[in-house]
């Protein structure tokens, strides 16, 4: 996502597999940032080191089995909430929310004329 909430890349996956297994996969789709966004379930060793070799601002708060919380940016980390508005307005779509398409393939291309959108709005 960029500041205005347009979708840069989309990977799609399982759905019974955890977002943040994929995280390093978009990471490296995005391609150059100056800071990542994301909730607590993204912080993981391997993600914080990747954003961090990549030269971008960590903005994940720690986990509470944290022996080390990291200081992140309040203000910055209230923008989180656009990739959430993201996502409900994908679900505004009929189509995508209960997944008619039957191949990923479909869906997927659903889902970029979804993306599509958010850069003409």
């Amino acid at each position: 996502m960029d500041e205005a909430g347009r979708p840069h890349a989309l990977l799609l996956g399982p759905g019974q597999q955890a977002d943040c297994t994929r995280a390093l996969e978009l990471l490296d789709a995005v391609g150059p940032v100056r800071y990542v966004l994301a909730d607590k379930g993204y912080d993981t060793n391997a993600i914080v080191e990747a954003v961090e070799q990549a030269g971008a601002e960590v903005v994940i708060p720690s986990k509470k089995n944290r022996t080390y919380c990291r200081l992140i940016d309040r203000m910055r980390y209230r923008r989180r909430n656009r990739v959430e508005r993201f996502f409900n307005r994908l679900k505004d779509f009929r189509r995508l929310a209960t997944r008619y398409e039957k191949t990923a393939t479909s869906f997927l291309g659903f889902c970029f004329f979804f993306a599509a959108l958010c850069w003409c709005d």
